[in-house]
This record gives structure tokens, C-alpha cells and sequence, in this order.
């Protein structure tokens, strides 16, 4: 997941990579960043559904605790249980191994691309 300006962005600073009607989720590396470091993941069971803009999970750190929202409505097809038992993982590989869930959806809402991502942050 390392070419950054193929995936897709949201406003609450995840990114989606997008293979045929299943999005892979995590958050950037700038929310990462923000967070600090990562020290325990909650994320939602397989099989749940999902629903556009509702907190599906929970990213805990040293410093705060940040939300996953889930960014389309769906059913979660696939977790990263490498992330629940290792939450550094998400800092040192936060657009990698450190995803953190897939969701089959039926419908994309409006994203952010790569480019407006960037400005987003000032980053751009």
C-alpha cells in the first residue's frame, strides 16, 4: 500500500486502498503521528456491518483516544488481528501491516484524493 495516491482519503484521516467492492481501511500516517504512540486497538468483530460516518472501533495512545469511523457502509470482512496484539505496528507501518480492517461495501460515499488529502493536513 505504498503508492499513496492511489487510495483514498476521508476527512477523519483514513485511508482506503479499494479492490473490486472491498475497501481496505487504516489511518494515515498523520494521524498516527497526532496520536503518538499506539498502545491498544479495538476493532469491530467479523461479520459486523458497518455504517458510513459511526465509530466501528477505537485507537488508543499515550497521549488520547482516537475513533475509527467507518468510512462506507458494509459488512466487515476481514480484521487485523496483528494490530490488536501489536498497536505499534499502526505507528511504524500505518499505510502497510498496520491496516486495520477490510469491508465489503455496495456503495463509495465521496472521498478525498491523495492531492486534496495533502492540503487537508498542510501536507500538500
Amino acid at each position: 500500500m505504498t503508492n499513496r495516491e492511489s487510495l483514498h482519503y476521508t476527512k477523519e484521516h483514513e485511508w482506503l486502498s479499494i479492490e473490486g467492492d472491498v475497501a481496505t481501511v487504516g489511518i494515515t500516517e498523520y494521524a498516527a503521528e497526532k496520536l503518538g504512540d499506539i498502545v491498544f486497538v479495538d476493532l469491530p468483530k467479523l461479520g459486523s456491518s458497518t455504517t458510513y460516518m459511526k465509530i466501528c472501533g477505537e485507537i488508543e495512545s499515550t497521549k488520547s483516544v482516537g475513533e475509527l469511523y467507518a468510512p462506507v457502509d458494509g459488512e466487515i470482512v476481514a480484521v487485523n488481528d496483528s494490530v490488536t496484539a501489536t498497536p505499534e505496528l499502526v505507528n511504524q507501518d500505518p499505510m502497510g501491516a498496520g491496516w486495520l480492517i477490510k469491508i465489503k461495501f455496495t456503495e463509495l460515499p465521496a472521498l478525498l484524493t491523495h492531492e486534496e488529502y495533502a492540503q487537508l493536513t498542510n501536507e500538500g
